[in-house]
């Protein structure tokens, strides 16, 4: 059995009021879908449909868009009487996805939403992410990786951009030029984590179990938290400035986000 897909729907995400004080971050949109829609497309791509998404701050936003994803990405007609009913002339591509839809609390820290859809989860392994990163991240090889190991979990690191262009220079000569490379030292965490399911045992459904600081520190410290280093590209949704950029990729074809045809 394929493990799940849980993605952490549920924060304020307060640097991003322009967007953030009519939707919820993971809707926030890239090209005319939301970046949450982008990030299960990266899963799907490798075969992983089954989705848990975290829901919290605005989560019936969420809850419309996939109860309508037929009627918003389809033409449709709609016939008024006597009894109304409905023909979706297309089936969307994402029609062998399965998403449950699990309210974790609008104020819970991520450990607690985490601790809240453990009754979702039966199998041994599972997956978890954050609902505002993207990376052409080869989820097949981060799940071997994380088997191969043995460890309770197994965290993606990733090199994020640059938040400017660098130049290399020689006497006042600028001799490179590039725009937002990748950081060339330090690796950080980009989410797409690898969970053994008895790592439920170090989460409490308080809303203060925090999921980094305490829970992955504590793991760390035992030695059970491994890191996959994606060499490839990645980035997060987390100011104004970001939306611009992402949308800027994806309007000229050059999303490297975009691993499906």
């Amino acid at each position: 059995m394929q493990p799940k897909v849980v993605i952490l729907c549920g924060g304020l995400g307060t640097r991003l009021k322009e967007e953030t004080d009519i939707r919820p971050k993971p809707m926030v949109m890239i090209g005319d879908k939301p970046i949450l829609w982008h990030i299960m497309k990266i899963y799907s791509h490798y075969g992983f449909n089954d989705f848990i998404l975290c829901l919290g701050y605005k989560g019936e936003v969420i809850k419309q868009y996939f109860l309508n994803y037929d009627f918003l990405n389809s033409d449709f007609t709609i016939k008024l009487a006597p009894q109304k009913t409905v023909t979706v002339h297309k089936t969307s591509e994402e029609s062998d996805w399965r998403i449950t839809l699990a309210d974790t609390g609008v104020n819970a820290l991520k450990g607690a939403r985490l601790k809240r859809i453990e009754k979702y989860i039966k199998e041994d392994t599972f997956m978890v992410t954050y609902g505002d990163g993207v990376g052409n991240i080869d989820i097949k090889k981060l799940l071997d990786f994380h088997n191969s190991h043995g460890k309770m979990a197994t965290v993606t690191g990733v090199r994020p951009p640059s938040r400017f262009g660098e130049m290399e220079t020689k006497d006042h000569k600028v001799l490179l030029f590039t725009e937002k490379p990748q950081a060339s030292a330090g690796l950080i965490n980009g989410g797409f984590f690898v969970f053994n399911r008895k790592f439920f045992e170090c989460l409490t459904d308080e809303d203060n179990c925090d999921f980094e600081r305490g829970t992955l520190e504590e793991i760390a410290a035992r030695g059970e938290l491994m890191v996959y280093k994606h060499e490839g590209d990645w980035a997060c949704m987390d100011t104004y400035r970001d939306v611009e950029y992402l949308n800027k990729l994806w309007q000229n074809n050059a999303a490297f986000w975009k691993i499906w045809r």
